[in-house]
């Protein structure tokens, strides 16, 4: 089983070389630490910057430059730091070739949600109606089940939807899946656990075909 940091070394794996890559606030910002040595890829943030890099280590963290979850960040060389129009237009445009985003719910559909906390006060979605939206590429980190052990990829999403029939993977703590009209395509297996253990936590309409590899971290 993986734990956060394991979800974001997965996903590293699915980087391309040259692709402009938003990292959205919680396991997504992880990605930054584990970029494979042979690409060069560039992080957007929707609050402004261009050229974001891993987090800072404890004691040169510089308060001027945070992530959108207003998290200490650090700026690759030739980084850019612009309004956020601006980082909007980049998204809208269709600019950034790959969305990884947290999500509460996904459903067996590709819907996605992950802007209203049960029992809690939000401010509103942020920019993630407008991430999914414009993007074509859209994989979420996530943990498979809530703290009560109860699934989080689901037949139907409950909460409030940020995005319909739009995320294309799912990595988390249990599995690797694809989304497909006809449910979660299971891809692999996080280390450890096994395809039972990977059906029993899916709600949601789930494929298994062949054997299911071990993930290779």
């Amino acid at each position: 089983m993986l734990d956060k940091a394991g979800i974001a070394k997965r996903i590293a794996q699915e980087l391309k070389d040259g692709w402009y890559v938003n990292l959205g606030i919680g396991i997504p910002t992880l990605i930054a630490n584990y970029i494979p040595e042979n690409i060069s890829v560039e992080f957007q943030s929707e609050n402004g910057i261009l050229g974001m890099g891993p987090f800072p280590f404890e004691g040169e963290e510089d308060a001027d430059l945070i992530n959108a979850g207003k998290q200490t960040i650090t700026a690759t060389s030739g980084a850019a730091i612009f309004d956020s129009a601006t980082s909007f237009a980049m998204i809208r445009g269709q600019h950034i070739q790959l969305t990884v985003l947290g999500a509460m719910e996904v459903s067996d559909q590709g819907d996605i949600a992950n802007w209203k906390i049960p029992g809690k006060m939000v401010k509103g979605m942020g920019g993630a109606m407008d991430l999914v939206a414009s993007a074509d590429n859209i994989i979420v980190a996530m943990m498979h089940t809530n703290k009560r052990g109860a699934s989080k990829l689901l037949r139907q999403c409950s909460l409030p939807l940020t995005g319909v029939k739009c995320v294309s993977k799912v990595v988390t703590n249990l599995a690797v899946l694809d989304v497909t009209d006809s449910g979660f395509r299971l891809l692999e297996r996080a280390p450890g656990v096994s395809v039972e253990e990977i059906k029993s936590a899916t709600e949601g309409r789930l494929i298994i075909e062949g054997d299911i590899p071990e993930m290779k971290l």
